[in-house]
């Protein structure tokens, strides 16, 4: 299990950045104490975003992150309501997929539903 992502955003965008979880059902949490003037942290479900505020920051040209987002079309609609592109990406696994650009330029993948495991599906032996 992944317990959180950092991202690099500069200080200027971190409050666009983290709407953009929130609008994704993340919420703000504490970081410890000795971190709390450098970095914002979300959590939903147990997995993290820490937003690492960065004067120079790096966005990985293809690089992401992908969120699960069950009320997929919902969601799409709560971003660009409120100014954040998002653009429509092929179906993978049978559900629909998008892909928003968080401030800063790191991409965040929405998808209605994960893919089942492999793991799940093999045997052993």
């Amino acid at each position: 299990m992944i317990h959180h992502v950092g991202i690099e955003v500069a200080p200027a965008d971190v409050e666009r950045a983290a709407e953009l979880f929130e609008l994704l059902g993340f919420e703000r949490v504490e970081p410890p104490p000795a971190l709390s003037e450098d970095f914002t942290w979300l959590e939903r479900e147990g997995t993290q975003v820490h937003l690492m505020h960065e004067e120079r920051p790096v966005a990985p040209p293809r690089g992401h992150l992908a969120v699960v987002a069950p009320d997929f079309d919902a969601a799409v609609e709560r971003l660009r309501a409120r100014g954040f592109a998002v653009e429509a990406r092929r179906p993978h696994w049978g559900a629909p997929r998008a892909l928003a650009t968080a401030p800063g330029g790191h991409r965040v993948e929405l998808m209605q539903a994960p893919p089942t495991s492999s793991a799940s599906s093999s045997t052993t032996g």
